[in-house]
């Protein structure tokens, strides 16, 4: 009896240090953000004075959030297929993604600040200081609701096209439609279409290039020491040029010249790095597809960490462009400054409440990305990481738009959609068995009862969740307008509340 009073008195001791523990960290994550938004607030009131500080006061805790908010939703696009391949942990792809998307932002972040907070909208439509400020300020808060919205019904989507609808929004509010820079927006609803088909054809090449050469060889192992090396070499130098073109454009500009023989120097030295690297690590290796996976987990891991520096680098601007030119207009007094400036504090809100935001909300949208759309592997991964990186070269060389977040997404279903069209046709290699078995005509309608099954098989074989298709792409569409809808219905809210 004794003893069964204690077992009891024990249980019930641990159900009160659970209760207690799941308490404290519920009450954790509203601390955190408090403590974030006061600290936003106190380096702007020891940052920025005047009579128009207030304006700068409020419009730092808007920006706080919105870049809680970027760090929840976009950086899901670079380490969702790494964590979905198990190639990082959720703990492991947390971490470098805050370090890597912090030292983005710090090192080489605002770049595109004159973009989102002024080459909107037109210079000649004259706006008052506290017009402009009011126009910025609605163009965060409205952007960063959607983008919290998003995140909550599990929808990735651009958080460069939400705050440029904020701002196209609230400025149409202010001064009517020609204040705005419709070219732009024309641009944006072209690379609604442009970034994920890039995206998806190129990440979907490369996945059948590594099966056709690699994976269905009779020699797997002899295939990858090959062309894993060579591939290798091709993500490091694609990346190698992808950080001096647009990861590092804030701080160094160098010719087409050295941007070529940065490439090629990259390019060369990891192929004569990794080709010693993979031949030892496939040694005694089985001829399995897993063990042949395995060779892609460490490019992959560094992938993921250069993508999450280029994030930090390029949308950084997205939280703390509007904040800058607020900034620089209540400190000027004037709305149409000849250059916003970016304050280490303002970048180093956006780089903070990117990694907060990336910690306390990221792993829902991570694991959207990574395990929701279609089954990752670390080969697939790979190949998202890569073509994000390829595709927005090849964009920015050819001078089209393109979004980050769409190349990512479309790429995971590019790779998804190339499964399903293998699997459900057969691969067109003498080397493998055509596995077509639902497919052949013979056994497709013998009998009513075997067209059934045989359409039962086929769905089954639906590699790529149709339900995200829609769901993600409609999310997309409605971005713009409905950051555009809100921003200007808070203009007008502000406008008459202190105007």
């Amino acid at each position: 009896m004794a003893k069964s009073a204690l077992d009891k008195d024990l249980k019930k001791v641990v159900q009160i240090e659970t209760a207690t523990y799941a308490r404290s960290r519920s009450l954790a994550t509203p601390g955190l953000l408090i403590v974030f938004m006061i600290g936003a607030v106190v380096i702007a009131s020891l940052s920025v004075g005047g009579p128009l500080k207030y304006f700068v006061f409020f419009a730092a805790v808007i920006a706080a959030y919105m870049a809680l908010n970027i760090g929840a939703n976009d950086v899901a696009n670079n380490m969702g297929p790494a964590v979905g391949s198990r190639a990082l942990t959720m703990t492991h792809a947390l971490v470098i993604a805050a370090i890597a998307e912090i030292a983005g932002a710090m090192l080489a972040g605002g770049d595109v600040v004159d973009t989102v907070s002024k080459n909107l909208l037109h210079p000649e439509q004259a706006l008052s200081v506290v017009s402009f400020i009011f126009v910025m300020t609605a163009a965060l808060l409205a952007a960063s609701l959607w983008i919290h919205l998003a995140t909550y019904l599990g929808a990735p989507v651009s958080t460069t096209h939400a705050i440029v609808g904020g701002v196209v929004g609230a400025g149409v509010a202010a001064a009517g439609t020609a204040a705005v820079e419709w070219n732009v927006i024309g641009g944006i609803v072209l690379s609604w279409v442009i970034s994920p088909v890039f995206g998806g054809i190129i990440a979907a090449m490369l996945l059948g290039f590594i099966k056709w050469r690699v994976i269905y060889r009779d020699d797997r192992v002899a295939a990858a020491r090959r062309w894993v090396p060579v591939l290798v070499a091709v993500m490091t130098g694609v990346f190698a040029v992808y950080l001096v073109t647009k990861g590092l454009k804030r701080v160094w500009h160098p010719p087409m010249a050295v941007i070529i023989a940065v490439g090629v120097v990259f390019t060369v030295g990891a192929f004569m790095a990794a080709r010693p690297w993979v031949m030892r690590r496939s040694q005694g290796m089985e001829n399995r597809r897993k063990h042949i996976a395995g060779l892609f987990t460490m490019p992959l891991v560094f992938a993921a960490g250069l993508l999450s520096f280029a994030h930090g680098a390029n949308d950084v601007a997205n939280a703390v462009g509007p904040l800058a030119a607020i900034v620089a207009s209540a400190q000027t007094g004037f709305a149409d400054a000849e250059r916003v400036d970016l304050p280490f504090w303002v970048l180093a809100i956006g780089a903070t409440g990117i990694a907060l935001g990336l910690a306390l909300f990221g792993p829902g949208l991570i694991r959207t990305v990574g395990e929701k759309i279609t089954r990752m592997d670390t080969i697939r991964a790979y190949c998202v990481a890569l073509s994000a990186a390829v595709t927005v070269l090849v964009a920015s060389a050819l001078g089209l738009p393109v979004s980050s977040t769409h190349i990512a997404v479309g790429a995971v279903f590019g790779v998804g959609y190339l499964r399903e069209f293998i699997t459900n046709t057969g691969v067109p290699n003498p080397a493998v068995k055509p596995r077509t078995l639902f497919l052949e005509p013979s056994r497709l309608n013998e009998t009513p009862e075997m067209a059934l099954l045989n359409y039962q098989k086929r769905e089954r074989r639906r590699l790529v969740r149709r339900q995200h298709v829609l769901g993600i792409a409609a999310a997309w569409v409605i971005t713009v307008p409905a950051a555009a809808i809100l921003s200007a219905l808070l203009y007008r809210l502000m406008w008459a509340i202190g105007g």
